[in-house]
């Protein structure tokens, strides 16, 4: 096993409004070269689950486990050398690169931290790994490149350490359309040079079932479902899910004409609904959804559900 997280807790502070539940009781496990898709929308936890597995911030209870190493435990240097393992591609990538600084030291930078030298050789290869020029790049900085460009940029960077996991935190959503086949293309032939394990967060469903070997649901920083890509577009059992099938532009990959799309505001993290989160706006909610909290249960084979009254029966074509 890669990485396992277990009963994971994320909370802020807000002032006199009490405390913001980012993240509440959230479990999973990667194995090796798995890729692990994690969905929900926006303000669900799902950027937090990831950054809470880099330590960024620490989680406030739960455990996080890489090959065995308990890095909710790790201080000071052991953290630091245990986070070489461990790299994350960010949302908007020319925001998450140093303007000051020319593209081979914004890749090279890892190296240099951790007393490689100038390490031109890997920057190079870590370059021409993600489809640019290393002499094309020569005395360029972010500014100078397109969006997508900047990106593999970005994968180049968190490459050049060699790591064992990337968190790719809605690593396309930035970009265009045309581009964002590119990149996840790019994402997964790397995934198998470099026997890469990857957490790959998105919004977007559709984007994720061609990349993912599960999905992970989240919904106000609680654990919907989880199942393998094509049992969850198959036979979506949580209504939350169907509900996100649902919303999938039509024509568009996995498009399900499920539950029609839920239109209400989901309610405060700071105060949220007892029992199962998504009651109340859930269309097959009744009085025990209110008074009990859904426990993840399995429903399938490698299928779990933390719902009440699941849909059994398939999605509609």
């Amino acid at each position: 096993m890669r990485l396992r997280v277990e009963d994971l807790a994320v909370e802020f502070p807000a002032g006199r409004r009490g405390t913001v539940h980012a993240v509440s009781g959230v479990s999973f496990d990667v194995a090796r070269g798995e890729t692990l898709g994690i969905v929900g929308e926006s303000g669900c936890g799902k950027s937090t689950t990831g950054r809470a597995i880099m330590q960024l911030p620490r989680p406030t209870a739960g455990s996080v486990r890489l090959d065995g190493t308990e890095l909710t435990a790790l201080r000071g240097d052991r953290l630091r050398r245990t986070r070489r393992l461990l790299q994350m591609i960010f949302q908007d990538p020319i925001s998450s690169l140093n303007p000051r600084r020319d593209v081979r030291r914004i890749v090279g930078e890892g190296l240099r931290v951790w007393g490689n030298g100038n390490g031109a050789d890997r920057i190079d290869e870590m370059l021409v790994a993600v489809g640019l020029d290393p002499a094309a790049v020569e005395g360029r900085r972010p500014h100078e490149f397109s969006g997508g460009q900047c990106q593999r940029i970005c994968i180049a960077r968190a490459l050049v350490l060699d790591p064992e996991v990337i968190i790719c935190d809605e690593p396309v959503s930035a970009l265009d359309v045309s581009v964002q086949a590119q990149i996840l293309n790019l994402l997964e032939d790397l995934k198998q040079r470099y026997d890469l394990t990857l957490v790959f967060i998105a919004h977007d469903l559709a984007v994720v079932k061609n990349i993912s070997d599960r999905i992970l649901v989240m919904y106000l920083g609680k654990t919907c479902e989880l199942a393998s890509s094509d049992a969850l577009f198959a036979r979506p059992a949580h209504p939350y899910t169907r509900a996100l099938l649902a919303s999938i532009p039509k024509g568009a990959p996995g498009r399900a004409a499920a539950d029609p799309a839920i239109n209400r505001e989901p309610p405060s993290p700071i105060h949220p609904p007892s029992g199962c989160r998504f009651r109340t706006r859930c269309p097959r909610a009744e009085d025990r959804c209110a008074r009990e909290e859904p426990e993840m249960r399995q429903v399938g084979t490698a299928h779990w559900l933390a719902c009440h009254f699941p849909v059994t029966e398939d999605a509609p074509r």
